[in-house]
C-alpha cells in the first residue's frame, strides 16, 4: 500500500517591518503572512495535478505555512489539520544583531551547533522525522501534503541525502539525482513515497498565467 507525501516550502511571504513591535523575533516569524504574489502563486499551486485528490493536508503552526496550506485544503474539501512540529528551525535570539557571523554554515557543518535558545540541526531534523513517521503511520496508503518551511525541510533532508556545501551554496543529491541546489523558491514542492524512502522528486510548477 503506497503512502505519497507531498512536502511544501511556504508561498513568498511579505516583507514586514517590525521595528516597532514588543514580539521577539520567533513571534514575528510565526506571524508572517502571506504577499499577495504568494497568495496568487498558493491558489496556482493547488490546482496542479499532483495535488489533486489530496487525503490530507498538514500545516506549521506558522500564518505564511497556514495561509499556503489553505488553499490545498479548501481545493480538496479537507480540514486543514495543524502540526507544531513541522515549524521552522528556531536560531534562538532576541534580535538580528545576537546572530553570530556565519551561522548558517556553522550549522550545516555541524548537526550540533546552535545557540542557547535555539535548535540544532539534528534537533530540527529528529522532531521533523518523528511528525513525518507519526503521520505516514497513521495516514498509510493516503496522499499527504505537508506544508513546512525551508530550513526546516532541508535539515530534514540531510538525513537522507549527500550533502555538499561551496561557497555557501548547498546542494543535496539521492541516488545520485540532484533535489536541491542553492535557495529555496516560494513556495517549492517535493514528492517522497513510503516510509522506506527510496525517491525525493522535486516537482517545478510553472507561476506564470
Amino acid at each position: 500500500m503506497k503512502t505519497t507525501i507531498y512536502m511544501l516550502r511556504h508561498s513568498e511571504p511579505m516583507k514586514l517591518n517590525f521595528c516597532n513591535s514588543k514580539d521577539n523575533l520567533q513571534i514575528q516569524n510565526e506571524k508572517q503572512i502571506l504577499s499577495l504574489e504568494g497568495e496568487r502563486r498558493a491558489r496556482i499551486l493547488s490546482k496542479i495535478k499532483e495535488l489533486e485528490d489530496v487525503d490530507v493536508v498538514i500545516s506549521s503552526n506558522y500564518v505564511r505555512a497556514m495561509a499556503t496550506a489553505k488553499y490545498i485544503a479548501d481545493k480538496n474539501n479537507k480540514k486543514l489539520i495543524v502540526m507544531d512540529d513541522f515549524g521552522e528551525r528556531k536560531s534562538g535570539i532576541r534580535s538580528w544583531d545576537e546572530l553570530p557571523l556565519n551561522f548558517e554554515d556553522k550549522q550545516f557543518k555541524d548537526e550540533n551547533y546552535k545557540l542557547p535558545n535555539g535548535e540544532s540541526r539534528k534537533e530540527v531534523a529528529k522532531r521533523m522525522l518523528y511528525a513525518l513517521s507519526c503521520i505516514i503511520d497513521q495516514y498509510k496508503g493516503k496522499k499527504i501534503a505537508i506544508i513546512s518551511h525551508g530550513t526546516a525541510m532541508l535539515f530534514l533532508f540531510m538525513t537522507w541525502c549527500e550533502t555538499k556545501l561551496s561557497k555557501s551554496i548547498l546542494k543535496l543529491t539521492f541516488n545520485n539525482k540532484i533535489i536541491f541546489e542553492d535557495a529555496f523558491f516560494a513556495p517549492e514542492l517535493f514528492k517522497f513515497e513510503n516510509k522506506e524512502l527510496i525517491n525525493i522528486e522535486n516537482i517545478k510548477v510553472n507561476y506564470e498565467e
